[in-house]
């Protein structure tokens, strides 16, 4: 049997989506080697198509960091959004409220700008590995793996941080006894769409209507994504071009309102779920992003949670090699769980406010309007609608 070669880092990293790349660019513009494994291949990654909603926290990092300045040259700045109920659009402008704005910029855009970052900078980031596992998380954490051509490797760690999304290997090595999973199904999904279209409006468009919501986002000026709410074993298959507009017009159009039509290029569903595993440290491994909590897209909080973790593990790190204190690492699970948690209930009162369930009562939906009224009625309530949507402070890691 051949040996397995033995290399050295001080963080290894579990994950090469956004979240795993972005803690690595920030241990390299602060002196800290790191090693990024993944088991996917950079073109599986890159190909897979995800929409974005970043904060002004993650674009100021995003350009701060040195990653790329796409996000303000390609991306689309957007200063509010409307909600849309009995046929009436309701801008909550958060420029005005706040004073913070939010960029269109897909997750698939952030993740070749970090990609092409890393390969600038030389960093050492493995794609397509096999055979993925992680001993001694507790003491002298290790990390074996198969590259591509068959070697095998043994990489020797500081600390290991799994960012391997919800799937997540790693959160198996906290032993159950000391993990605890919270978790929560909805009864619907999103029925969602790519259409060859121009745009239907500037902004997104969050809709309530009797059959149910509809979001109308955009993508590019010639292809939009849109959403509507459906069951969960919806089948895309049974739905053809007319009949999905069909169900958008009745969600969304009227009082002078119409979305613009074209061929639909691709259509999903996707079921929502929330889910939140705690703690997010255990020893010398570390939980960032999907690996430690999922939320459901419409408060647009996934990808901007993952950033944050990052950002309060990277200020971790750097406090422990700078200063040798472990306060920001002892810290690091309550202070992202902080966050996590105000995520979790602005998510949750988005969806429960704007979707319909299934065994709704005249009541259900006579209170779901009152509550959409109070909102938009409410400086109060659309100020806190906008702080939520564009992002908190983000707290410094120990503090």
């Amino acid at each position: 049997m051949t040996a397995r070669k033995i290399i050295t880092t001080q963080v290894a990293i579990l994950g090469a989506g956004p979240a795993g790349l972005m803690l690595s660019h920030l241990l390299f513009r602060a002196g800290i080697d790191s090693t990024v494994i993944e088991v996917r291949t950079e073109e599986a990654i890159a190909g897979t198509v995800r929409a974005g909603i970043l904060e002004h926290g993650t674009v100021r990092l995003l350009v701060d960091s040195g990653v790329s300045d796409r996000v303000l040259t390609q991306g689309d700045r957007h200063d509010g959004i409307e909600l849309r109920f009995d046929g009436e659009s309701h801008r909550i402008d958060f420029k005005e409220l706040v004073g913070e704005s939010v960029w269109l910029y897909p997750q698939t855009e952030v993740f070749k700008d970090l990609a092409a970052r890393r390969r600038a900078d030389g960093g050492d980031v493995r794609y397509g590995v096999t055979d993925t596992s992680v001993v001694d998380v507790e003491n002298r954490p290790r990390v074996r793996f198969t590259e591509a051509d068959g070697v095998e490797y043994e990489l020797a760690a500081d600390f290991v941080v799994g960012a391997d999304g919800s799937r997540s290997q790693c959160r198996s090595y906290i032993p159950e006894r000391h993990r605890r999973r919270y978790f929560h199904a909805y009864p619907y999904a999103w029925f969602g769409i790519l259409a060859q279209a121009p745009r239907s409006a500037d902004e997104l468009i969050y809709a309530n209507s009797d059959r149910g919501f509809a979001l109308i986002s955009q993508r590019t000026h010639d292809v939009q994504r849109m959403y509507f709410q459906c069951g969960p074993a919806e089948n895309p298959a049974d739905w053809d071009d007319d009949r999905i507009w069909a169900e958008f017009r009745s969600r969304v159009n009227g009082n002078g309102f119409e979305l613009v039509e074209g061929p639909v290029i691709d259509k999903m569903v996707l079921p929502f779920r929330s889910s939140v595993h705690t703690p997010m440290r255990h020893g010398k491994l570390f939980l960032a992003g999907d690996a430690a909590h999922t939320v459901p897209p419409t408060g647009a909080k996934g990808l901007n949670l993952a950033i944050h973790d990052v950002t309060v593990l990277f200020e971790a790190f750097d406090l422990y090699y700078g200063q040798r204190s472990t306060a920001g690492l002892d810290t690091y699970s309550t202070a992202a769980l902080d966050r996590v948690w105000k995520a979790q209930h602005f998510s949750y009162w988005m969806t429960a406010m704007l979707h319909t369930p299934p065994a709704a009562d005249d009541f259900f939906r006579a209170r779901q309007l009152g509550e959409l009224r109070s909102v938009v009625g409410s400086r109060h309530g659309q100020a806190y609608l906008a702080e939520a949507y564009t992002g908190w402070p983000t707290p410094t890691a120990g503090g």
